[in-house]
């Protein structure tokens, strides 16, 4: 199945709080789109893996997601090696992206620098001809996305390109909110996080409505890119 863009995160909700919205609206606009997760989520401080699971399965329905895999390596603890860049060079080839979404480049959290690297470097080294692959006993064919994008996450970096998402944030929140175990609920009885407070739901929608306000729309999200995003004129730009 090849997809218009593969998106990956280091844990499941990853995509959804940074690039859910944009997700969701190339959906709308007949695009076909996939998440692969890279780990289980299975450190976080609520849930456990196997809620992670089921809630990313929920998520991806919300967002109307074409597939959803997951690498399950080990959370905290995978590097950027051969051995993973190969798990991700797989999954690039299988699915044949024109664009890839991935991790921010540097953020709070250290798996999302780590598996923002790792899935920049596996792209590019999809699409050289002398690095074999097999997924299913098949010989896979070199493939490189056209562009790579960071989505933002906690830090507030500066975007290079913004996507107006009008009309798809409540899409986005409902995606997040199927992470039941991990945001804000006043009734649970476990330990608090940076990201359970009401406050961290919040910003989520107040960062898309400053992003929008900053280009004059109602919501917008912000991508970081890697090399030029090049224009045919002047006029395609907003």
């Amino acid at each position: 199945m090849k997809l218009d863009i593969l998106a990956f995160g280091a844990h499941p909700d990853d995509v959804e709080l940074g690039a859910g919205a944009t997700l969701a609206k190339a959906v709308s606009e007949g695009k076909r789109v996939g998440i692969v997760d890279l780990t289980r989520g299975e450190l976080g401080t609520r849930g456990t893996a196997e809620t992670r699971d089921s809630e990313a399965i929920a998520a991806g329905k919300i967002l109307g997601l074409s597939i959803r895999e997951n690498l399950a390596f080990a959370d905290g603890f995978f590097s950027n090696d051969k051995a993973h860049q190969l798990e991700i060079i797989k999954m690039i080839r299988k699915y044949q992206p024109e664009l890839v979404l991935c991790n921010a480049i540097e953020d709070r959290h250290i798996d999302h620098g780590k598996g923002s690297q790792l899935v920049s470097d596996a792209c590019f080294l999809s699409g050289l001809l002398k690095i074999e692959t097999q997924l299913d006993g098949k010989s896979q064919e070199k493939w490189r996305p056209k562009q790579v994008y960071h989505y933002i996450q906690w830090q507030p970096v500066t975007p290079d390109v913004v996507v107006d998402v009008s009309g798809f944030i409540e899409t986005k929140m409902e995606s997040v909110k199927a992470y039941k175990t991990q945001f804000y609920d006043p009734s649970s009885k476990d330990p608090e996080t940076p990201i359970t407070s009401k406050t961290f739901i919040d910003s989520i929608d107040y960062r898309a409505r400053d992003l929008g306000r900053l280009v004059g729309v109602d919501h917008a999200e912000g991508f970081t890119v890697e090399r030029y995003v090049a224009v045919e004129s002047l006029f395609d730009l907003k």
